[in-house]
């Protein structure tokens, strides 16, 4: 095995380069993974188009990525759960396991939580990495390392859906057909919820959703939302998850909510801030959820594969080798109403 590895780098907004790193040795607890495949996220285009996403700026060079799927090479001292040629999922963040959230199970909440691709921790936009073994999840034979990562953004529908406690006999719409929409979509698919309509302004996204299970679509553009609501629900839907991240979206989200509903907010607002008719809220008596990435969910996530409730290589529509990253992250910017979810494949 050679000793370097092929690193992928942000050097400026807009701009990426590739440069050799070693490859990193498994200590003890972790596992060294081949990474097979890796998708690209929004995070990910937000900072490599602006350099940033809140008070998280990216000082280049900088390793982006944080969706992998590969295959251990190497185990390190204490690892007995993994082997050598097991295929895994990451999960991207390594918590303290100390802090009042960690030991009360809302370890997605730790202050200290070290995250792939989040300013200063690099992504994993290379060939390798060594990472905790108890955050590679094993992945069943019938379940590829392309769909393992797509576990990651699968964990964020899942624990959508689980905040909003989703379950059967609910109504359900979801505010955007992005990748986290769509993810969203087929948790609640997953979670016993038959009836699910998606509301977007982009029309091959919208068609996307109804190849991965939508009851029904709404393009916004093109139909009045509010009429169309009131044809196929008494009175309101009784969960909607927003994905949009818009203000509009978040408005319309109470407007179309049924009395006593929820509302699941997961997109993020450009702005970081939005006017909202609270009044309304109040009136409805609707309960407000919110999350943060996700925790306890990749097991669910991949038995939800596994067994065929959720078409995870669905929402993919285009796989770019490594080596035509730079186009890959343009296109991906720059032709959003084509491309639903791109993905790196690595080897």
């Amino acid at each position: 095995m050679s000793e370097t590895m092929k690193v992928a780098l942000m050097t400026d907004c807009m701009k990426m380069a590739f440069t050799e790193r070693p490859i990193p040795e498994p200590k003890a607890g972790e596992v060294l993974v081949k990474l097979e495949y890796v998708g690209i996220c929004g995070s990910d285009l937000h900072y490599y188009e602006t350099g940033r996403i809140g008070n998280f700026i990216v000082k280049p060079p900088f390793v982006l990525g944080h969706e992998p799927g590969g295959t251990v090479t190497k185990v390190g001292a204490g690892v007995s759960a993994l082997k050598v040629g097991d295929r895994v999922a990451l999960e991207p963040g390594k918590t303290c396991g100390h802090c009042e959230f960690c030991k009360t199970g809302r370890y997605n909440l730790c202050p200290d939580v070290i995250f792939f691709a989040t300013p200063p921790v690099d992504g994993v936009f290379c060939e390798y990495v060594a990472h905790p073994a108890d955050l590679c999840f094993k992945l069943p034979d019938n379940v590829s390392t392309l769909e393992g990562a797509l576990i990651e953004p699968l964990a964020v529908g899942f624990h959508a859906a689980n905040q909003g406690e989703a379950r059967a006999g609910q109504k359900a719409l979801v505010f955007g057909s992005g990748c986290i929409g769509l993810v969203s979509l087929m948790a609640l698919k997953a979670e016993g919820v038959s009836t699910v309509f998606v509301a977007d302004i982009m029309q091959k996204r919208l068609d996307k959703a109804v190849e991965l299970g939508a009851t029904g679509v709404i393009n916004v553009k093109n139909e009045d939302i509010v009429k169309k609501t009131a044809e196929i629900t008494n009175g309101g839907f009784d969960l909607i998850i927003e994905t949009a991240g818009t203000e509009i979206t978040t408005r319309q989200s109470i407007e179309l909510a049924r009395k006593g509903a929820t509302i699941v907010l997961v997109g993020y607002s450009p702005s970081g801030e939005m006017k909202l008719p609270v009044s309304l809220a109040l009136d409805k008596e609707l309960t407000f959820k919110t999350i943060f990435r996700y925790r306890h969910i990749y097991p669910m996530a991949i038995e939800a594969v596994a067994s065929g409730k959720v078409n995870l290589k669905g929402i993919v529509t285009e796989i770019f080798p490594f080596d035509d990253i730079q186009n890959a992250m343009d296109k991906s910017i720059h032709d959003k109403a084509s491309i639903v979810k791109a993905v790196i494949k690595i080897a």
